[in-house]
């Protein structure tokens, strides 16, 4: 017969509510006891289930990347360079106006004020930040072969420039009006 209790919770809700702490907190803001309060467990099952604070969180962040910004898998397989952006900047606004979880973006948000404790988080976010910007600009660099971007299109320049827009959408208070209507600015600016 096993020893031990049987998990009494479940993983991907506790993950969830540990998502929106972090989201609305940031990862230095939210506290073991704000967790473990809205993850409805003790902090023994936190630590059992998930490890510490910071193992807890880059669950947290692979469950952020296939649950509110699962859009930008889905975005990189679109037929044209054009409408990767289009979808990427679309997606953002849809993520930031969704009212089932807190404003901005948990990426962008989470570490932007960390000290030296959370060094370690910070610099994986920043990771995570710049493999997204490396695979946006693989699939400008192939459309650009492909014919579908002018050639001699600056990819590392149009990648920057589509993540600042989302980025910067993040971080500003603005109405799903005004995140459509910048959204459809920045599409002007669009080479070819």
């Amino acid at each position: 017969m096993p020893s031990g209790r049987v998990r009494q919770f479940d993983v991907n809700e506790a993950l969830d509510r540990a998502m929106e702490v972090f989201w609305k907190r940031g990862y230095e803001g939210a506290t073991l006891d704000e967790l473990t309060v809205a993850m409805g467990i003790n902090r023994p099952s936190l630590y059992s289930a998930f490890g510490n604070k910071e193992e807890l969180y880059r669950k947290v962040l692979d469950r952020y990347r296939t649950g509110p910004v699962a859009f930008f898998a889905e975005a990189l397989a679109k037929p044209t360079a054009r409408e990767v952006a289009e979808s990427l900047l679309r997606g953002t606004v849809r993520m930031l106006t969704d009212k089932a979880h807190p404003a901005g973006c948990m990426v962008i948000r989470g570490t932007l004020a960390c000290g030296a404790e959370a060094e370690g988080i910070r610099q994986e976010v920043l990771a995570i930040r710049e493999q997204a910007v490396s695979e946006i600009r693989k699939r400008f660099e192939r459309a650009v072969s492909e014919g579908d971007l002018p050639k001699g299109t600056d990819c590392n320049a149009l990648v920057r420039y589509v993540t600042t827009v989302m980025h910067g959408m993040a971080v500003q208070p603005m109405t799903k009006a005004e995140l459509t209507r910048v959204v459809e600015l920045a599409l002007k600016a669009w080479p070819g």
